[in-house]
């Protein structure tokens, strides 16, 4: 059964209806939630320049996940989007998130499954500018910006030390795990994605507004939007 025909029987109104509903509250929820640190700041450069100079005191923990999507009809979409890691049609999204775990820093939405973790960041990385820092794990193993764990030597054991190293990088990198499961509690945002792939970016980026709200990174009142309120 079509999404929103079901959404219509549920709450007992038309299907056009709530097909409205829900796009009016999408654009709604992202005019008053920003998706993310960047996107809420730079549109002000005063206060971008201010907040980039904070940021680059920090190791940014970056990741990324993959989404099931509906099957593209086109052969050559079925390529771009077919994830070899997942074996299916998959949505990649990417997160950078404070050492806190506390703020998303930056969100890439809807880049195609068969995007490497590596190239996805090497083609968001202007946003926070090429002197920023980043902790990854090994999928980002090369990059010299960003902190990995230590590679297992060719026909070799990892030295105590490092395995050691490796397990405190982890300890540090799972806040942005933590942030994806939050993101991840939306079936909308887990589940195989079922709505029109147009609207893939806003439905995800509102539900990363959503996270914000829900972890104290974004305060709501009356006064900075009342009509609203």
């Amino acid at each position: 059964m079509p999404t929103f025909q079901m959404l219509g029987l549920q709450f007992e109104v038309s299907e056009s209806t709530a097909n409205d509903i829900f796009h009016n509250w999408i654009k709604i929820f992202r005019e008053l939630l920003p998706a993310s640190l960047v996107e809420q700041v730079k549109k002000n450069e005063s206060d971008w320049e201010w907040v980039e100079e904070i940021l680059l005191e920090f190791e940014l923990i970056v990741d990324s996940y993959e989404q099931p999507m509906q099957r593209p009809i086109d052969n050559e979409e079925q390529k771009k989007y077919y994830s070899g890691k997942k074996k299916t049609h998959t949505f990649k999204n990417q997160v950078i998130v404070m050492p806190s775990g506390k703020e998303i820093v930056d969100v890439a939405v809807g880049y195609t499954g068969a995007t490497s973790d590596l190239k996805l960041w090497r083609e968001r990385r202007e946003e926070l500018g090429n002197h920023q820092k980043y902790r990854g794990d090994k999928a980002y193993v090369g990059e010299t910006a960003i902190n990995t764990p230590h590679k297992k030597p060719r026909n070799q054991e990892i030295s105590l030390e490092h395995r050691e190293e490796n397990r405190l990088k982890a300890k540090q990198r799972i806040v942005v795990e933590h942030l994806i499961r939050l993101i991840k509690i939306y079936r909308v945002a887990s589940e195989r994605f079922r709505l029109k792939s147009q609207n893939y970016e806003a439905v995800i980026l509102t539900v990363c507004g959503l996270i914000r709200w829900r972890i104290g990174a974004i305060v709501l009142s009356s006064k900075n939007c009342p009509e609203y309120f």
